[in-house]
């Protein structure tokens, strides 16, 4: 199973989509750039179709690289994002806000 993932950015908020050959459905991960330097992740949905499948698994990880590799820390209002940071502390530490 191939997921690819894309982000589209409009202005201060961005969503990253993932889609897997196949499948009709997608998941989603919206964020707010709060500053150039914090971001939050406020919302993350699998379509039905799709879970159990690891997909919001692999777009928390992508928003963790990329806040990494710009410099940006996450606040995780999302119950997802908040969970998965809470899941993995070791591999999100350096990016989680406060």
């Amino acid at each position: 199973m191939t997921i690819t993932i894309t982000r589209e950015d409009t202005g201060s908020k961005a969503s990253y989509l993932a889609k897997v050959d196949g499948f009709e459905g997608e998941g989603i991960l919206t964020i707010s750039v709060a500053s150039g330097a914090l971001v939050i992740a406020d919302h993350t949905s699998v379509s039905d179709d799709l879970r159990g499948q690891g997909i919001a698994k692999a777009l928390a990880e992508r928003l963790v690289a990329d806040a990494r590799a710009a410099g940006q820390k996450i606040l995780p209002l999302c119950p997802y994002m908040k969970g998965y940071m809470d899941r993995h502390p070791d591999e999100t530490r350096d990016v989680r806000a406060s």
